[in-house]
């Protein structure tokens, strides 16, 4: 069963920072993108960053400049390092992963989600 747990969530001062960790375990053979969404109530999911296995990132608007996206193939780890957070970044954050498993199977996994709240 392929996992993803999210880790880094918590509550910060708006100007503050924040890092969230994401590690996918299981029976992986490979993964192609990975990245972070988030959603607040009554919204839809919305894309935050994503970054492909080579490395090449997008953002949201509404990041670009205060948020960097990367990740650790090796480890099987997406990390955001979160700066500048404004009030409007508070949601519940959720890891994403495009996941290659055998037989050339490919399942979207996402993990179960973490707050992170920004007080102005």
């Amino acid at each position: 069963q392929v996992q993803l747990v999210e880790t880094g969530g918590g509550l910060v001062q708006a100007g503050g920072s924040l890092r969230l960790s994401c590690a996918a375990s299981g029976p992986i053979v490979g993964i192609n993108d990975m990245g972070w969404y988030r959603q607040v109530p009554g919204k839809q999911r919305e894309l935050v960053a994503r970054i492909t296995s080579g490395g090449s990132t997008n953002y949201a608007d509404s990041v670009k400049g205060r948020f960097t996206i990367s990740r650790d193939n090796a480890k099987k780890m997406v990390y955001m390092e979160m700066n500048s957070l404004k009030p409007e970044d508070t949601a519940v954050y959720y890891c994403y992963a495009a996941v290659r498993l055998i037989f050339r199977s490919q399942n979207d996994y996402w993990g179960q989600g973490t707050q992170v709240t920004v007080s102005s």
